[in-house]
């Protein structure tokens, strides 16, 4: 590991899109559901779309995790005794270093008593039994960086840059055309050199990448 990849701040993951999963545990039904969510608003607006489909459930525990480093933090447990929903599944994220992720898990009481012991397992795993099944996106700092080429060069340079990132773990997040054509990419710390390189390579040294703050990538 180089001086830049040890100094690069770590991100938690996240997970792509929404995925449901059934646990049945003595005839009663958990359905989970993991979804990604950019705010506590929009996972409330998730929680309430869930108690909306499935309204006669009995109950409709929750964990969230929202934040670039996980910041932002909560569970229910929506009528269950006291610690045996909610924060078993809030554990399970936390364990999977998750965030920008909301999960629900719905329960359809089968008229067995489970104990506190049983809860604590048929929610926390049927949380992880969903997320088992999520494509993840992993996160990771990365240095915004502009390239600005006169439009002549800018179909060139697009198609150098677009193989560039796809090789070296880097993004592109936008390119834009006003007085002259200008790059966005999201490059990794360790990778900087690379591009600076790759582009004087490209147009003769007559351009230079301009460094900007850093960034979360996600891919």
């Amino acid at each position: 590991m180089g001086a830049a990849d040890a100094a690069a701040p770590r991100y938690p993951s996240t997970i792509a899109a929404p995925v449901e999963h059934e646990l049945v545990v003595k005839k009663s039904r958990f359905l989970a559901l993991v979804h990604p969510v950019s705010s506590v608003p929009e996972a409330d607006e998730v929680v309430a779309a869930v108690r909306k489909r499935s309204w006669d459930a009995r109950h409709h525990c929750v964990a969230l995790v929202v934040g670039p480093h996980a910041e932002q933090q909560r569970s229910t447990d929506d009528g269950e005794p006291s610690g045996t929903a909610g924060v078993p599944m809030l554990e399970v994220l936390r364990r999977r270093e998750l965030t920008d992720v909301v999960a629900v898990v719905t329960r359809y009481f089968g008229g067995i008593l489970l104990g506190a012991g049983g809860l604590v397992r048929a929610y926390s795993t049927a949380t992880s039994e969903a997320l088992d099944l999520a494509r993840l996106v992993r996160r990771s700092a990365a240095t915004r960086v502009t390239v600005d080429v006169p439009h002549a060069d800018a179909g060139r340079l697009h198609g150098v840059l677009r193989d560039w990132v796809g090789s070296h773990d880097a993004g592109l997040a936008d390119v834009a055309y006003g007085a002259a054509a200008r790059f966005t990419l999201l490059v990794p710390p360790a990778e900087l050199d690379a591009l600076d390189a790759a582009v004087a390579a490209a147009t003769s040294g007559s351009v230079q990448p301009e460094r900007g703050g850093t960034e979360v990538l996600s891919r």
